[in-house]
């Protein structure tokens, strides 16, 4: 992989020509490109075709589209990343943690009616992409960080759970209605029990399955083609297809064509709600994978590009009858062990991809459902995460529940409700450690520079008639009120008459209205009681909304003070 300085050089560009290249990082990798890359990008394009093919049909089929769609959403994204995408490395396409909320729109809206499920599935995949490039253009790649880890975890344990089931009815040849993915198990159980599962599909998908997860463990070989193929040969050579098991039969032939998607009589808004909640997901994926290899390659990846970059794949899949797609965090990996070099490898890969659908679609006909349900469920199960869960859970117990409430969110509610319950927690959990933030009241301690907290250090002795105050969190509309409320308690519980409080202001990194007013209340307060209010190494900007919320004359410009010590030596002057 090059890294960032053997690609770097200053050739004379008009500054008009930089900042168009600045959003198309494939044309500007194109100037640089070295001839010596192009052996290694084509044999890597060429060795992961190999994966996209199959990949691109068993995640169509289980985001509710017909298994071709999934191509033509390999193709076209390929071609769109590799011009604005700024990783060199990244591979893009359908992926199994879009699939289950893809499902959860298309099943809804639908129904089993194929060619109007590709026209919704083509519209969440416009809606994504206008939203990613939004949000790009407008610099708000750092949104998807507002999810912390262990909901994050929750969420995609919960996705896991839900794409698994999701693909079980397939794995035995039974038809269940979408219900949510508690009720779907349910049903399942209760076919099976009644005889309705079919031995050779299963026997046909748990193989394909167990071959998969075994040849895993070797990087290079490819484990899902080698099951895939064996399992198409299977059902070609003793025609099981004639036995039950279902297979996918004759694809389309043909490259994709550009087409608005729409489909009549649909609920928008859904499609809206189910195309921006697939964009948050995709981009929280692709910017993590994308961080991950600019790390190890020592460059540097732009988010907000990032997430243009994805932006117009999405774009171009809806565009072309494709659906949302995301980056890949196995497919990427085959791309790295093969050689590549830059996004020519995707532009290669696309191109045979096109190539298999032109000149050989009959080859995939005897492809039987069950091993595409194989393949999905495979990468499910990589989607869990246990391990960093238990960390969580040994040293933070009340975040490791918040990940349980956003799995069992997903699992009983499904993708989408899924994902709403996810951000009202972050909210909440956002709200929560602001709303109840830690204070102090501090004293001196011999032998220990500053000011520290009374509780920590009982030992600690106070200024007599001064009350040192530190609130550990920005002062907002949900904290004000209890701001005032620990000031006056600690003003109360002096063990001397108080004449000033100084507020250790330095954690304090925003005011609001709400919390403004408060101040000013405060003031008046601690005024009638003959109290000065005081701040210390409050930061500038926050100074700055003080005024601007006209409190500079009601606290005074002579009571911010640069440090603690100062506001102490102040105090012990005018004393």
């Amino acid at each position: 992989m090059p890294s960032e300085s053997s690609i770097a050089h200053h050739d004379p560009v008009p500054r008009t020509t930089q900042v168009w290249l600045r959003w198309l990082p494939g044309v500007s990798m194109l100037r640089r490109y070295q001839a010596a890359w192009l052996p290694k990008d084509i044999a890597a394009g060429l060795v992961l075709t190999t994966m996209l093919v199959p990949v691109g049909i068993a995640y169509a089929e289980a985001s509710g589209v017909p298994g071709a769609y999934g191509l033509y959403a390999t193709i076209v994204p390929l071609l769109a990343y590799a011009v604005f995408g700024p990783s060199r490395i990244l591979v893009l396409g359908p992926d199994s943690s879009l699939a289950a909320p893809i499902l959860a729109v298309v099943v809804v809206i639908a129904g089993s009616d194929p060619s109007r499920a590709v026209a919704v599935a083509s519209m969440m995949a416009v809606v994504s992409g206008l939203f990613c490039i939004v949000l790009g253009v407008l610099r708000l790649g750092f949104v998807t960080e507002l999810l912390s880890k262990p909901i994050r975890y929750g969420y995609m344990n919960g996705i896991a759970l839900t794409v698994l089931i999701s693909q079980l009815p397939k794995l035995f040849a039974i038809s269940v209605e979408d219900q949510g993915p508690l009720r779907e198990i349910i049903s399942l159980g209760r076919a099976i029990a009644d005889g309705q599962a079919n031995g050779y599909s299963l026997a046909v998908g748990a193989g394909s399955l167990v071959l998969i997860l075994v040849l895993k463990r070797f990087e290079r070989v490819p484990g899902i083609l080698i099951a895939v193929v064996l399992a198409t040969l299977c059902v070609s050579v003793f025609k099981l297809d004639a036995m039950g098991v279902k297979v996918l039969g004759k694809v389309p032939q043909g490259l994709p064509a550009f087409v608005v998607p729409w489909a009549s009589g649909v609920d928008v808004m859904k499609i809206v709600l189910g195309g921006c909640a697939v964009a948050l997901i995709s981009f929280a994926d692709t910017s993590v994978l994308s961080r991950t290899y600019a790390a190890r390659f020592h460059v540097r990846v732009d988010p907000n590009q990032e997430m243009v970059g994805l932006g117009a794949a999405n774009l171009a899949a809806g565009f072309f009858q494709g659906f949302p797609i995301s980056s890949s965090s196995s497919r990427t990996p085959v791309a790295e062990a093969a050689g590549a070099r830059t996004q020519l490898t995707g532009v290669v890969g696309a191109f045979a991809v096109a190539v298999v659908l032109v000149a050989a679609p009959n080859l995939m006909r005897h492809l039987p459902n069950s091993a595409l349900a194989a393949v999905v469920i495979a990468a499910a199960l990589g989607l869990f995460e246990f391990a960093d869960l238990r960390r969580i859970y040994r040293i933070q117990l009340w975040e490791f529940w918040l990940s349980i409430a956003c799995f069992v969110g997903v699992a009983v509610f499904g993708a989408i409700p899924g994902i709403c319950i996810a951000v009202v927690i972050a909210v909440l959990e956002f709200l929560w450690d602001g709303w109840r933030p830690h204070y102090a009241v501090l004293g001196r301690v011999d032998n220990l520079r500053g000011y520290h907290d009374t509780k920590r250090y009982p030992q600690a002795v106070r200024v007599p008639g001064l009350v040192l105050f530190r609130w550990d969190a920005p002062l907002f509309f949900a904290n004000a009120e209890l701001f005032q409320e620990c000031l006056l308690q600690a003003v109360d519980e002096s063990p001397s008459p108080v004449k000033r409080v100084v507020v250790a202001a330095e954690p304090v990194t925003s005011v609001d209205v709400t919390s403004a007013d408060m101040l000013r209340e405060l003031c008046r307060i601690l005024g009638e009681r003959g109290i000065v209010l005081h701040f210390a190494e409050m930061k500038d900007p926050v100074r700055d909304k003080l005024r601007r919320f006209e409190l500079g004359d009601v606290i005074g410009e002579h009571s911010f003070h640069p440090t603690v010590g100062s506001a102490v030596d102040d105090y012990l002057h005018m004393a």
